[in-house]
């Protein structure tokens, strides 16, 4: 399959196609972060086309098919280097008597299987009421525990699982001056604002401190979960399955964590482009592809705007403008 549409500049490089045909083209090692969320194995939930990965016939042909990216995921990271992949349980009915699907589990298992080296596994909470408003299910409804519980299930955690590439990291991701902005919903305490930009000893350094502990537990409960990209438009009449962009925070956080400034992200599931806009408003270069053109599209809009504008949701975080209207307009 050919590229039906792309764009490329020296910020950020977007294709609408598939995954596989973009990895070929790109040289060893020259991904230094790779971040996404897979699509889930299930006969027609994203889109009709049969070059989606989720249009397997059952989930062993999903992961036959998937074992391709990570291999070629493994190839064009750097060594050393991390992948992160969100993705949660599957549950496999609506009734309250089915099982969930340990999707995590073997998608640990395949990288594995592939060099990978797996190294964490973060747990994002869900509120369970919402959970319950937007999916319906039926083992999260209260009236169900006034009947039996037995049948009663959990909203499950989003999971992002953090594998490191074979061989030696030649280049640290270094934070000489710890961390120096927190993503998320926690508020600080105001002793510690006052180490912002501390110059002396890190030992001291608490404001530093004090975001590692957010982001070195196993268990991310501060997550905004509603701060996401805009992704209504990339709906299309008959969608299967509802788009839910991975959070901000989480992406603010990888590359903090996994990435130096100006280095290159990718990510090969792009969806509206939530992982290529937080590469360019946190100083790196983005790299997505999506193969559904309306999100493709919808992408698009989300990056110019980005790099227009920034965030727009007043977290104080900027990127840096397209160099004039005419150049925007040029992008059109």
């Amino acid at each position: 399959m050919g590229i039906i549409a792309q764009e490329v500049n020296d910020k950020y490089a977007v294709y609408n196609g598939d995954c596989m045909e973009v990895l070929k083209s790109i040289e060893d090692g020259a991904v230094h972060l790779s971040l996404y969320s897979p699509p889930f194995g299930g006969l027609y939930v994203y889109s009709s086309d049969a070059r989606d990965l989720s249009n397997s016939i059952n989930h062993d042909e999903f992961f036959q098919h998937y074992e391709f990216v990570i291999r070629e995921l493994h190839r064009v990271t750097m060594p050393g280097r991390m992948s992160a992949v969100h993705c949660m349980d599957i549950p496999t009915g609506n009734s309250g008597l089915d099982h969930l699907m340990d999707f995590p589990g073997a998608v640990i298992r395949l990288h594995e299987k592939c060099g990978w080296n797996y190294t964490a596994r973060y747990h994002i909470w869900k509120e369970p009421l919402t959970v319950r408003n937007r999916t319906m299910t039926k083992s999260l409804s209260h009236k169900g525990i006034t009947i039996d519980s037995t049948r009663c299930s959990i909203a499950n955690a989003d999971y992002l699982l953090i594998f490191r590439r074979s061989g030696k990291n030649l280049v640290p991701v270094a934070h000489p001056n710890g961390l120096t902005h927190y993503a998320g919903e926690r508020v600080m305490p105001e002793d510690v604002r006052q180490y912002k930009g501390w110059k002396g000893s890190q030992l001291e350094n608490r404001y530093s401190h004090w975001i590692w502990r957010q982001y070195a537990s196993a268990f991310w409960d501060d997550i905004r979960l509603d701060r996401v990209l805009s992704f209504r438009a990339a709906r299309e009449e008959g969608d299967e399955r509802h788009c839910h962009p991975l959070q901000l925070d989480v992406i603010e956080r990888c590359l903090t964590l996994w990435s130096n400034p100006a280095e290159t992200i990718l990510t090969p599931f792009m969806g509206v482009g939530s992982e290529v806009c937080g590469a360019l408003v946190n100083g790196r270069r983005g790299i997505g592809v999506e193969l559904k053109s309306s999100y493709y599209r919808q992408a698009l809009k989300n990056v110019r705007s980005v790099l227009a504008n920034g965030w727009s949701d007043g977290t104080g975080q900027e990127c840096l403008p397209l160099e004039s209207e005419a150049e925007l307009n040029e992008a059109e």
